[in-house]
């Protein structure tokens, strides 16, 4: 039985309908839903003996009946010291090799769950990679139709990775936006779920597990900043819902900045950031980058980022093509393997200057998808 207590909300419409429904965005602005959902403090000291995954955090996680069948075990990924100040969670340790996982188990769960009440024949997801690639993994397990589409030009080992779990690909003309359009358009057809990690928010309280485990991991504390690549901004919006949550919950006095770093070649939300606005005027311009997942033009939840980013004291860095190459070379000499994109908040770590106290940045995606950039 699906909760009848949770429905997606439009926070800016204030539309309301239940999470039962297939409908993927709000009928009125065809903005992205949140989820009408309040969970409850997450007690550490019992997180010993708990799940080692995800789903340890489960009071603060919504009711996912389907999660064990669909669980590959994701999260819990280690903790390491980059420097002195600059440690780094290594999410591209994965079972998809990317963050994706977070998110991508429980957009899975919930759509075996309506696929068992009925009316669901497929899922559809839009991707420049990685979330394809876990959305094919989850619903394989899950045992759904899975379809992704993808830009043309995508890496030709994810377009490997996401048919070897059985998913349908569709390679779409254009950039990263024309592919989002394409997936919008088939997930309106009737039976269809929207497996998207910017307009389903079941992805965001995925996401936002990656803090939960740097509380736990730190014995119930934050580090001073955390540093997250932005793209469409699901980990960046993750974090700062687990921030609100511990916050509110008592468990932690503390919040982190949030420091954003995007692509100079694309970088929309860095610059409305520094020009003070509270929206992008205009998408930017789709220019070629290394940092392919996180270059996005126009990005559905950029207000959202913007304002989580300022509440937390943050900033926006952008970081060149060759400060990317160089860190991803750094990093490999340090023994961790990164694509690209995963490798863009190393970049941006070197080239600011030092924030007092502890730095924990993501790497977020296998250097195993990409290769080493030329």
């Amino acid at each position: 039985m699906l909760n009848p207590m949770t429905a997606y909300v439009c926070p800016r419409c204030h539309v309301r309908t239940p999470t039962s429904a297939l409908t993927w965005c709000c009928p009125k602005c065809r903005g992205p839903w949140d989820l009408d959902f309040a969970g409850g403090p997450v007690p550490l000291p019992s997180l010993a003996s708990r799940v080692n995954s995800l789903w340890r955090y489960a009071e603060a996680l919504p009711p996912m009946p389907c999660a064990p069948e669909v669980t590959l075990g994701e999260g819990r990924t280690p903790l390491v010291p980059l420097t002195d100040s600059v440690s780094a969670k290594l999410d591209f340790l994965m079972p998809t090799l990317s963050f994706k996982d977070r998110g991508a188990v429980m957009l899975a769960a919930h759509a075996l769950r309506l696929a068992r009440s009925g009316g669901l024949e497929r899922i559809v997801a839009d991707s420049s990679g990685n979330a394809g690639t876990a959305v094919a993994a989850y619903g394989a397990r899950a045992g759904l139709d899975t379809v992704v589409y993808v830009p043309a030009g995508t890496s030709p080992k994810k377009l490997d990775q996401i048919r070897a779990h059985g998913a349908r690909v569709v390679e779409v003309p254009g950039d990263r936006e024309a592919t989002a359009g394409a997936a919008r358009a088939a997930a309106d057809e009737p039976g269809t779920f929207y497996a998207s990690h910017v307009y389903n928010p079941y992805f965001t309280h995925g996401t936002k597990t990656y803090v939960y485990e740097l509380w736990e991991e730190l014995g119930g504390r934050l580090p001073d900043t955390i540093v997250v690549p932005v793209g469409n901004g699901t980990l960046l919006l993750g974090a700062a819902l687990a921030l609100d949550e511990l916050h509110r919950h008592g468990l932690t006095d503390t919040r982190p900045a949030l420091v954003a770093v995007q692509a100079a070649a694309v970088s929309p939300l860095a610059a409305a950031f520094h020009a003070g606005a509270d929206d992008l005027a205009a998408p930017a311009a789709a220019l070629p980058t290394l940092a392919e997942g996180i270059a996005i033009t126009a990005p559905p939840l950029a207000r959202r980022i913007l304002r989580a980013v300022r509440d937390t004291g943050g900033t926006f860095l952008t970081v060149t093509d060759d400060l990317i190459r160089a860190a991803q070379r750094d990093l490999a000499a340090r023994g961790l393997f990164v694509e690209p994109t995963a490798a863009a908040c190393w970049a941006a770590v070197g080239a600011a200057p030092p924030r007092p106290g502890l730095t924990v940045l993501p790497l977020c995606g296998a250097g195993a998808k990409t290769g080493l950039a030329p």
